[in-house]
C-alpha cells in the first residue's frame, strides 16, 4: 500500500520504482526513483489522464506541494499529476558526496547515466507501471523541457501531449555555443537589475572590494570570495530574484564589516549542498559526442566585462575548491568535463516526423535558454506550436497558472 497524505486541496501518494542504473544493462545494478502522485480531493478514484511533471535542473528535485507552483492547481482540474524526483535527486536514490563511490573514475562512470536520456527511460518504466499501455501527458519546465524533447525523440509512443515552458534546447549546439550566447543575456539581465535598483551598483562593488581585501567567512566556515559573491546573479532569470538580491544587499554591512545577516542569506544561495548534480552535470547536458572541457570557464575569457559584474548559472571549476559540498567531487567533475563519448540526446529526423501534439512557451528575454536556439528547435519539431512572450521571466510557469492554461488551450485547438 503506497503511503498517502492529505493537505488542503491535495491528495498525495508516494510512488517508488526500482530501475536499472544503466538501461542498456537491465540485469545490472539498480537504483530507486520516487514520484509523488497528486490529485484533487474527491477525484482519487476518477479515471483521470496522467500528467508527468519534469522539473528544471539538472539535479533539482521536483516541486513540493505547497511550494511556488501556480500551475499545479490548473493541472489538477484535468489531470492526475506525477511529480518525479529525477534520478539522483530528492527521495530518489541520491547521488552526492555522501553516496557516490569514493573512487572518482567509478563515480564519473555512474553519473554518465544521469542525463535526460536515462531520465526519459525511467519515465517510461514509471508510465508502464502506473498507466499500462496508455500514453500520458508531459509538462517540462526548463531542463525538464530538454528532457521532454528527448522523450519526443526516443519514446514518442508514450506521449499523449507535451507542454514545454522555457525549455526548448538547441538540437545541435555544444556548450561553447550555448555559453557564448548566454553571457550577453546575463549582462543584459544585470543591467535590468541595476536599472531597478541603481544604488546597488556601488553597493555591490563595495562588497566585492571588501571581499577582495578581507578573509570573510560564511556560517559554515568557508570563505566568501569575491568571485563566489558574483555568482549571486544566477537568479536574475527569475522574476522574484531581483528583489531577493536587493534585500540581501540592503543589509550587507554592519558598520565596516560584512554583516552576519548578509552572510547567512548568501550562504543559502551559493551553496550546492542541496543540488550537487547541478554543478557536476550542468555542462554535460549540452554534450553530444563532445567534451565540455569547462566550457563556461573558457568562454568567460571572451567577456572581460564580467570582472566586476554578476555572472549567471554557469559552473566553474573553482566551485569544486570553494564549496565543501562539491570539494569531494572535484576529481569526478574533472573526468566528466573531459569525457567525450556522450550519446546523442535528440533525434532530428524523428522530431521532424513528430505526431505528438506539442505547445511550448518561449520567453523572449529568457536568461537561461537562448531564444534563437529555441525557435530553431520549435521549427524543427513537426506540429509544435510556439508561444513567444515577453510577459514572463523563466519562472512564468510557477508564477502564473495562465501559462499552463494557455498551453493546454493551444494543444486542444482553443487558441
Amino acid at each position: 500500500m503506497s503511503p498517502t497524505f492529505r493537505r488542503p486541496g491535495l491528495v498525495c501518494t508516494d510512488r517508488f520504482l526500482d530501475v536499472p542504473l544503466d538501461h542498456d544493462d537491465p540485469g545490472g545494478a539498480t537504483i530507486e526513483i520516487y514520484a509523488r502522485e497528486v490529485v484533487a480531493p474527491g477525484r482519487e478514484d476518477d479515471d483521470l489522464p496522467w500528467l508527468l511533471f519534469l522539473q528544471g535542473g539538472p539535479g533539482h528535485k521536483a516541486t513540493r506541494p505547497g511550494g511556488p507552483a501556480a500551475w499545479l492547481g490548473r493541472a489538477l482540474k484535468d489531470y492526475r499529476v506525477l511529480l518525479l524526483d529525477q534520478r539522483g535527486t530528492g527521495r530518489s536514490t541520491v547521488a552526492n558526496r555522501q553516496t557516490l563511490p569514493a573512487d572518482p573514475a567509478e563515480a564519473a562512470r555512474r553519473l554518465r547515466h544521469f542525463r535526460a536520456d536515462s531520465i526519459v527511460r525511467d519515465a517510461e518504466l514509471l508510465r508502464r507501471a502506473l498507466a499500462g499501455d496508455r500514453p500520458w501527458s508531459v509538462l517540462g519546465q526548463s531542463f525538464g523541457g530538454f528532457c521532454a524533447v528527448t522523450y519526443l525523440s526516443f519514446a514518442p509512443e508514450g506521449l499523449r501531449e507535451v507542454f514545454i515552458t522555457g525549455g526548448l534546447p538547441s538540437l545541435t549546439a555544444g556548450p561553447d555555443e550555448v555559453y557564448r550566447a548566454a553571457y550577453p543575456r546575463v549582462l543584459a539581465a544585470g543591467e535590468r537589475y541595476f536599472e531597478r535598483y541603481p544604488a546597488d551598483r556601488d553597493l555591490a562593488r563595495r562588497v566585492m572590494d571588501h571581499l577582495a581585501e578581507h578573509d570573510v567567512r560564511m556560517p559554515g566556515g568557508e570563505r566568501l570570495t569575491r568571485r563566489r559573491f558574483q555568482t549571486l546573479g544566477h537568479g536574475f532569470g527569475s522574476s522574484a530574484d531581483f528583489d531577493v538580491l536587493h534585500h540581501l544587499l540592503e543589509e550587507a554591512f554592519a558598520g565596516r564589516q560584512i554583516s552576519d545577516v548578509f552572510l547567512r542569506g548568501v550562504d543559502a544561495r551559493v551553496s550546492y549542498a542541496a543540488n550537487p548534480l547541478y554543478a557536476v552535470l550542468h555542462e554535460a547536458i549540452y554534450c553530444q559526442g563532445t567534451a565540455s572541457e569547462w566550457s563556461a570557464h573558457r568562454v568567460l575569457e571572451e567577456f572581460p566585462e564580467f570582472e566586476d559584474r554578476f555572472v549567471g548559472e554557469m559552473i566553474y571549476p573553482w566551485f569544486f575548491d570553494e564549496d565543501p559540498a562539491l570539494r569531494p567531487l572535484k576529481d569526478c567533475a574533472e573526468l566528466l568535463a573531459r569525457h567525450r563519448d556522450w550519446p546523442r540526446l535528440y533525434d532530428p529526423d524523428r522530431l521532424a516526423a513528430n505526431t505528438v501534439p506539442v505547445a511550448a512557451a518561449v520567453y523572449h528575454d529568457d536568461m537561461y535558454v537562448d531564444r534563437e536556439h529555441s525557435l530553431e528547435t520549435a521549427a524543427a519539431i513537426r506540429g509544435l506550436r510556439p508561444w513567444i512572450t515577453n510577459e514572463y521571466a523563466h519562472n512564468g510557469l510557477s508564477a502564473d497558472a495562465r501559462v499552463l492554461d494557455r498551453l493546454i488551450g493551444m494543444v486542444r485547438g482553443r487558441l
